[in-house]
């Protein structure tokens, strides 16, 4: 396999900072970029004040996120993400962002529901963020769907979209017409070209390669594999998530990042880098005890490596701080620790101390007086 692109970046730079090891992926979790989160209002869909564009007597655009680069022609392969909702209902029926796994949607052959959908995708460059609005008759129709999605009669849709990349597909090709190797082919294309794009610090389009990457090796897919097709597909699938989590832990998004290392730890769970990257996510949320188990098993295949030791490191370091910080609130609260008091003595004691007392005061008086 290829070298990974942060292992290039790191040898140019002469660092190796933060690598757990030293097989396909990238490392270093430090940058300026930032990539936009996706809406998430779970009440309804999003608030847009942005010019509305006509796209088609039903279809109608608002721009979130400007994109980049050209927008697709007809037959091209479109990987995208969305949620979908009854416009006079704010009724949410499905939501791929929740699956963190893109659709593919082929521009002119897409299903009759999605036709408005794909009117509104055409128009979308690389990266753009828009909410459509679609007529009906563009979308689940007189009838409606009654089984999944839920769609009433005669609905009117929402939907907010974010187009992550696109292939230009000879004759619109699909994922499920490609052979195995193509499929693998095509998504270690696709890493290649987010590992060029990550060297060049552009998170953004470093991600959705990886996405893509990542759509065509789906669970439908990945399903079906067994032997050395399975592993020829895994070795170029986690590392996708891996990088996607290193882009993730270098944009603050932890909750996202610890998601991909899951993702790969369930098909191998004594993977280092997914790991460490698991372990550097909790720990940035807080979840210290979690991100010590982490690093703890980490350490277990990798006992000799400085990272992983650094991050124990500064989590015990992390810990003792606590436990000063808390204390000096307790002691705040409860005031200085008081002075003990002197022991009492007991009547014996203080009899026999009065005794002796007596008997001298009685002797000196007794004392003859010498010339």
């Amino acid at each position: 396999m290829e070298e990974d692109a942060q292992d290039q970046h790191n040898q140019s730079n002469g660092s190796n900072d933060d690598n757990p090891n030293d097989d396909n992926e990238i490392i270093t979790e430090s940058s300026a970029v930032v990539r936009d989160e996706p809406l998430r209002d779970d009440k309804g869909p999003p608030k847009v004040d942005s010019e509305v564009e006509v796209l088609h007597e039903k279809v109608k655009k608002q721009v979130v996120k400007e994109g980049h680069g050209q927008k697709p022609a007809k037959f091209a392969t479109c990987f995208l993400h969305y949620r979908a909702w009854v416009e006079n209902s704010s009724h949410k029926f499905e939501d791929t962002w929740q699956e963190q796994r893109p659709v593919e949607l082929i521009l002119g052959k897409e299903k009759t529901e999605m036709t408005g959908l794909g009117i509104g995708v055409a128009s979308m460059k690389s990266g753009e963020h828009a909410l459509l609005h679609v007529g009906w008759e563009l979308g689940y129709g007189k009838e409606g769907s009654f089984s999944f999605p839920n769609v009433p009669p005669m609905a009117d849709l929402l939907y907010e979209v974010e187009l992550i990349g696109y292939d230009e597909a000879k004759e619109g090709k699909a994922r499920s017409d490609m052979t195995v190797e193509e499929r693998i082919q095509a998504a270690d294309g696709r890493k290649m070209e987010g590992n060029s794009y990550f060297k060049e610090e552009k998170l953004q389009e470093a991600m959705q390669q990886y996405e893509m990457a990542i759509a065509y090796m789906g669970d439908d897919f990945m399903f079906q594999l067994f032997g050395k097709y399975r592993d020829m597909a895994l070795a170029v699938k986690n590392p996708c998530h891996l990088n996607m989590a290193a882009c993730l832990i270098k944009l603050n998004q932890y909750e996202e990042a610890i998601g991909q290392c899951s993702i790969v730890l369930s098909e191998d769970e004594n993977n280092v880098k997914a790991l460490y990257r698991r372990g550097k996510a909790r720990a940035q949320l807080g979840q210290t005890d979690a991100a010590r188990e982490d690093f703890q098993k980490a350490r277990k295949f990798a006992p000799e490596d400085k990272a992983i030791v650094r991050e124990l490191q500064l989590l015990a370091e992390h810990d003792k701080a606590v436990y000063q910080k808390q204390k000096e609130i307790y002691k705040g609260i409860f005031g200085p620790r008081p002075e003990p008091k002197p022991k009492r003595l007991s009547r014996v004691v203080v009899f026999w101390q009065w005794l002796v007392s007596l008997i001298c005061s009685l002797f000196k008086r007794r004392r003859p007086k010498t010339d």
